[in-house]
């Protein structure tokens, strides 16, 4: 007995929810029956997620990606829930459950313990997650949204701490103002355009009379300022780095994926419902996103500068990686969008992989020891060191954490060989090309820009990662060996070992990319998929919406 594609689209959503409500009926101390359950469901809802890969993909056919529609109860567009997977949903699906897994893995050497039902919200994340990736309309996204939310409130404030109260309670009132922008955008696109459905939607735009069309872009721009708060853009980041710096860490290695839902909605969105000009710019938003892209970058490249803590240094790492997406998508190119999105996944991968190293490696040192150490750096002002004994091996583990802080610092620099230099290589590649993003044979003015940035940004965190990497292993104030279980540090090790895999297989991966970059570009594939779902046969006594009635 074999499951159709439409009815396995709903998987990534009801195995963590069933799993995650079936977690509730066993007692805490039961600690390793709930790991169990909890890692096993992330494992198959990896296996699940490669299966719908490859169903979007069309088995690797490049030209002839597939749309598979689910309609929830059976009712046809605009009156269904429509759950629908693509190549870029698919692909949003296989990386959760990538970074699920480890992070799963993590959690049992600590913080499972910490705190009541850990992984029971970190399940109904994943609902949250899979859901806002494969929905089809604007009112089910609010809802998935706020199921996201909701579990990343109870994950963030796990086990407790002032510090981790003050950023979690931070961070709960900031998501709660982008809900209610959320709201009233949807409530202005609905009473303009009378449908949420997003195919729906993408066909009535441009039939909008001139007189109504400012509230339907007005509720367009208030909820791309809602995402834009999740996606971490400038001025609207300020939350960020203190809030990942505080949570947990498999918390903050799953958070990595968590801004980049406002990425990927408005990306989705804004290709989607706004046609693209002549010059391939689209009509709405694509100059304020890369303005925006451009300050998140430079704002989280001072940030990453002036970090000493390694917390820090990662939050502002996922601001820098944003900008980048950002200000990518501004330009809305094909090759370009193609770069991002391969940029997209290897950034997630290694910062979600730095967050978990890092409360490794601050396992070892002392905070009294970390600020006399900048200190000295500061003012110079450095004793002299008593001969010590030539020769003194490395402690194993030192040397593991200090191999996987270098690989983090090569990818979040951008350097060969890993999956990091090809990502913003391929970006590059795309902007400098005269024939694709240039002006009468000349390349853009915004393409230098974003390229002096992705360099400088690169040279600062190679810096920065550098100065720590220093401190922490080379020349600390008092070394100290950290107890490293082993359950702790392969999810590290795995998550480097797949932006080498990533570097490897580079060229099947990035033509995948350009793939997705196109059918989102050309999205009448989408839309027509959405809209001329088959729908399965209906019982003769089942009702009619009032509207096909009529």
């Amino acid at each position: 007995m074999s499951v159709s594609p439409e009815h396995l689209v709903i998987a990534p959503i009801l195995l963590p929810l069933v799993a995650g409500a079936l977690l509730l009926f066993f007692d805490d101390r039961e600690r390793l029956l709930k790991a169990t359950i909890s890692i096993l469901s992330a494992v198959a809802l990896l296996g699940i997620s490669i299966m719908l890969l490859r169903i979007a993909h069309a088995d690797g056919a490049v030209d002839d990606g597939r749309v598979i529609v689910y309609l929830l109860g059976n009712w046809p567009p605009p009156f269904s829930i429509v759950l629908v997977l693509d190549r870029l949903s698919a692909m949003m699906l296989a990386l959760t459950a990538t970074l699920a897994i480890p992070s799963l893995i993590f959690s049992i050497g600590r913080w499972q313990k910490a705190g009541p039902h850990f992984h029971t919200l970190f399940l109904l994340l994943l609902v949250g997650l899979n859901g806002a990736f494969l929905t089809g309309d604007l009112f089910n996204l609010f809802v998935f949204f706020e199921v996201m939310l909701a579990a990343s409130y109870g994950l963030m404030l796990h086990s407790s701490g002032s510090q981790r109260v003050k950023a979690g309670l931070h961070y709960i009132a900031i998501n709660l103002a982008a809900a209610l922008l959320f709201l009233i955008g949807v409530a202005l696109i609905y009473g303009v355009a009378g449908t949420l459905n997003m195919a729906e939607l993408a066909t009535r735009f441009p039939d909008v009379p001139v007189e109504r069309r400012i509230f339907l872009e007005s509720g367009a721009a208030i909820l791309g300022v809602a995402f834009l708060i999740k996606a971490g853009m400038w001025p609207l980041s300020f939350w960020l780095p203190t809030t990942y710096t505080a949570a947990p860490a498999p918390t903050a290695a799953i958070f990595a994926i968590m801004s980049k839902v406002g990425v990927y909605v408005i990306l989705r969105l804004s290709l989607l419902f706004f046609e693209e000009t002549p010059d391939g710019v689209s009509g709405f938003g694509s100059q304020l996103l890369f303005v925006g892209g451009m300050a998140t970058i430079v704002f989280g490249t001072i940030g990453v500068l002036a970090s000493q803590a390694l917390g820090r240094l990662a939050g502002f790492s996922v601001l820098v990686s944003s900008g980048t997406l950002l200000a990518t998508l501004g330009l809305l190119q094909v090759e370009i969008t193609a770069g991002a999105l391969f940029y997209l996944i290897s950034s997630t991968l290694a910062i979600s992989a730095f967050f978990l190293l890092i409360e490794l490696v601050e396992r070892g040192q002392d905070a009294v020891a970390n600020v006399l150490a900048v200190t000295q750096e500061a003012f110079g002002d450095e004793e002299e060191e008593e001969e010590e004994e030539v020769g003194v091996t490395i402690p194993g583990t030192l040397a593991i954490l200090g191999i996987s802080f270098a690989a983090c610092a090569i990818m979040l620099a951008g350097l060969p060989p890993l999956s990091g230099f090809i990502a913003k290589f391929a970006i590059l590649t795309a902007m400098l090309n005269p024939e694709g993003f240039g002006q009468g044979g000349a390349i853009a003015a915004s393409a230098w820009w974003l390229a002096a940035m992705l360099i400088i940004s690169g040279l600062a965190a190679l810096i920065a990662m550098s100065r720590a990497g220093i401190r922490a292993f080379w020349a600390p104030v008092e070394l100290n060996v950290p107890r490293v279980l082993l359950v702790e540090i392969v999810p590290v090790a795995a998550l480097l070992m797949l932006t080498l895999a990533m570097t490897v297989q580079a060229g099947p991966i990035m033509r995948f990319m350009h793939a997705t970059a196109e059918s989102l570009h050309a999205p009448r594939s989408y839309i027509d998929g959405v809209l001329d779902a088959p729908r399965p046969p209906m019982s003769r006594d089942a009702p009619l919406p009032p509207e096909v009635q009529r």
